[in-house]
């Protein structure tokens, strides 16, 4: 493997003492190692208020991937390329002790003076935190410089553009990776795949032969321990402005001329543009939003999210949304992109189903409500695969029609070898791939969408909770696809 596959860097991340640093982001720097992604040139650099030591810091990262690998062996010499850094965001101080230790590391582990930082904490320190780097000369190396941003990036348009604003001053386009960690999942990279790789499904792509599609993605879970970060976001910022208009944008995009990141994102934009704006005195017929009451969660009875903690009591936060978004171009004219995500439903699961039209007059139906559409199921989890639906005849005497499955599953995949999100995505920053990274025009178009729904439901008064612990979400979201002729397809089967 040569060093274009492999090169050497350091890593500086931002809040190294947090939950996403230990759950996603040591594991992940492991399996790079351990799969022989990085060699054994590379540094990364923990940074956090709290006093800790080198040897503390490592203790920490050896805890966090005990269970990454069965082959555990490697872990004492991987944890000793990290280094833990006492640091202050808002003192220069402590920009200039960093870049002691930068200039100091990249001696020892000959990186080329290619650096990463990961801003994995709070978002209001991101513009700040950017324009420090620069002033303090921290982005002046021999190599590539390159600032990973977590979401949310920005809690409407105009704080989105004031936060680019701000980090462009230091950055540029190219040196800027905001995660999309949905982005980084299998099945959905296998989106254009599945799309353009082949004909049978890429030629009836259009809005000639597919009546709607519907993208899903439940959690089982309440808030949990983010109690204080969901009631400030609510489902429509944590979820729809980012992961599920990033996958609407990657079902509904043109094959793009070559597949590089720029023509990539190009088709993805001309998506975004499209989205048909919805009326803030309409919205209520596009969208409906939730909020999850008590109920029973697999046996077990759970509390309403406005029980969760004493602060949410009274919240008008939505932990729900389902909608149906409409793309104003030539191939999707008229059809429906339902949409839905919630807390506290029935299963934990993010599917996409295509839905085609049925032929004109289906001799093989007993009656209307026998009809079996074609569907193609793309499972992304938990049961990664896809599914196509087919009609066949019933077995035993008569001509009546009953679906049958095609089905390709990675269940049969070890687990533990299969590479998670944040590993892709980290190794795609490593080597300079932006394709699963969102660019700066994807954020301001979802967010163009997504304020007229904020706008509107700020200045009315929602009746919540709506729906129970343990349910699919509020009746209002059968009824919005009812009244289009469809209903949602069920999400386990």
């Amino acid at each position: 493997m040569n060093t274009i596959d492999k090169p050497n860097v350091v890593i500086v991340i931002f809040g190294a003492t947090g939950d996403l640093s230990k759950r996603k982001l040591f594991p992940s720097i492991y399996r790079l190692y351990q799969n022989g992604k990085i060699g054994e040139d590379f540094a990364v650099v923990g940074l956090a208020r709290r006093p800790w030591t080198n040897e503390v810091f490592r203790e920490n990262v050896r805890d966090s991937i005990q269970n990454a690998s069965l082959n555990a062996e490697d872990i004492e010499a991987f944890s000793s390329h990290f280094y833990y850094h006492s640091f202050d965001v808002t003192d220069t101080s402590s920009y200039d002790h960093l870049k002691i230790l930068l200039e100091e590391l990249e001696g020892n582990y000959q990186t080329d003076g290619n650096r990463i930082f990961y801003l994995a904490m709070a978002p209001e320190y991101f513009g700040s935190i950017a324009n420090q780097l620069q002033q303090n000369g921290l982005k002046d190396s021999a190599g590539w410089t390159r600032l990973v941003i977590e979401k949310p990036f920005g809690h409407d348009l105009e704080s989105a553009k004031a936060l680019n604003n701000q980090i462009r001053v230091a950055f540029n386009e190219n040196q800027i990776y905001r995660i999309d960690h949905y982005l980084g999942k299998e099945m959905v990279q296998n989106i254009e795949v599945i799309r353009f790789a082949n004909g049978i499904f890429e030629h009836l792509w259009n809005n000639r032969f597919i009546s709607n599609i519907q993208v899903t993605s439940s959690e089982e879970l309440g808030v949990e321990d983010r109690a204080r970060y969901y009631d400030h976001s609510g489902a429509t910022r944590d979820m729809v402005q980012n992961h599920m208009l990033q996958m609407v944008a990657l079902l509904a995009m043109e094959p793009p001329i070559k597949l590089t990141p720029e023509e990539i994102r190009s088709e993805k934009v001309k998506v975004l543009r499209a989205l048909r704006h919805v009326d803030p005195d309409k919205v209520d017929e596009f969208f409906v939003r939730g909020q999850y009451g008590s109920g029973t969660s697999k046996g077990e009875v759970v509390k309403g999210y406005r029980e969760e903690t004493e602060e949410l009591a009274g919240s008008t936060t939505e932990t729900y949304v389902a909608g149906k978004v409409m793309i104003d171009n030539y191939r999707w004219a008229g059809v429906p992109f339902y949409i839905r995500t919630g807390k506290r439903m029935k299963e934990k699961s993010t599917k996409i189903v295509v839905e085609f039209k049925d032929i004109p007059m289906n001799l093989y139906y007993k009656d209307e409500a026998e009809k079996h559409p074609n569907l193609l199921v793309i499972n992304i989890q938990p049961n990664e695969g896809i599914t196509l639906y087919l009609n066949a005849k019933k077995a035993g005497i008569g001509s009546i029609a009953e679906p049958i499955k095609l089905s390709y599953t990675n269940n049969g995949v070890d687990g533990i070898n299969t590479p998670e999100a944040y590993e892709k995505l980290i190794y795609d920053c490593i080597i300079g791939d932006t394709t699963n990274f969102t660019h700066w025009d994807e954020v301001a178009y979802s967010w163009a969408f997504i304020d007229s729904l904020l706008q509107a439901w700020s200045a009315s008064q929602p009746k919540f909770p709506n729906y129970p612990s343990g349910s699919m979400g509020p009746q209002a979201a059968n009824d919005l696809l009812e009244q289009d002729g469809f209903h949602w397809w069920p999400i386990t089967e």
